[in-house]
């Protein structure tokens, strides 16, 4: 899920090949009145590149991962994570915006609990299971939820020139393309750490 630096790589040479939808997500996290940025996280590409983002204009990330992954944790923490832990923990205070990377609905109303009054919830994911009930209390005091949708020309320049400054660090793992079940498989299982790239 999160990286280490590979930057010698070629396939870390564009950030937007990882994850085009990360300038959205940052985007969308701003709206909150943003210094603590929480991620519900599972396994995605765009994770890693708005975390180093996040901490380069100065907010806080606050990281969730599988629950018991230890590793994930570890990695996050290095990209400058404030406080790492599993997707059934709370944070030690409330935070001002959650993006939910995982297709994982559950994890709405679980953000909604640890995002402070007027906080948003970024669905990051194109599909997401279905949502769970849950009590009114816990959207009410003007919290939002929203997702993300499509990737604009001037997102794409506005993320890339932002990497550059940064820079970003990316970790990819490659499959050939005969591997692409296995590759689904890595991501489902939360085996991957940054993306996986499919090779002829």
């Amino acid at each position: 899920m999160l990286t280490k630096d590979i930057s010698a790589s070629p396939s870390a040479a564009s950030p937007s090949r990882h994850c085009v939808e990360a300038p959205r997500h940052l985007h969308a996290g701003r709206d909150a009145q943003p210094h603590r940025l929480a991620r519900l996280a599972i396994a995605d590409a765009a994770a890693h590149l708005v975390t180093q983002a996040a901490r380069f204009e100065g907010r806080e990330v606050f990281a969730f991962t599988r629950k018991g992954d230890r590793e994930a944790q570890e990695f996050a923490r290095g990209l400058g994570a404030t406080w790492a832990g599993g997707s059934d923990a709370a944070p030690p205070e409330e935070l001002d915006a959650a993006i939910i990377f995982a297709p994982v609905g559950s994890l709405i109303p679980a953000a909604l609990r640890v995002v402070k009054r007027g906080g948003i919830v970024v669905c990051g994911g194109i599909h997401m299971s279905d949502i769970p009930s849950f009590p009114y209390r816990d959207l009410w005091q003007e919290r939002t939820i929203t997702s993300v949708a499509n990737l604009t020309r001037r997102d794409g320049e506005e993320f890339l020139a932002l990497a550059a400054k940064i820079p970003i660090r990316t970790e990819t793992q490659t499959f050939p393309l005969a591997q692409a079940n296995e590759a689904l498989d890595a991501l489902r299982n939360g085996k991957l750490r940054g993306a996986a790239v499919l090779v002829e």
